[in-house]
């Protein structure tokens, strides 16, 4: 099992700790669900859409790293 880091702003890291709260599961748990969800879906404009944010994103991502 591999750990992914994925930084969250402080708004979205109160959300997902009520909605794990609400659901009675951990964050951890509630997003793995999430993103297993959204990754068994066929996406046919996946890749427009990543596109589109890691260009909307990019200065963040690079002062992030």
């Amino acid at each position: 099992m591999s750990i992914v880091s994925i930084p969250l702003s402080d708004e979205l890291s109160s959300k997902l700790r009520e909605a794990a709260q609400r659901a009675g599961v951990s964050p951890a748990e509630l997003a793995r669900a999430g993103l297993t969800d959204w990754l068994s879906r066929a996406r046919d404009d996946f890749d427009a859409a990543a596109r589109y944010v890691l260009e909307k994103n990019r200065e963040l991502y690079r002062r992030l790293a």
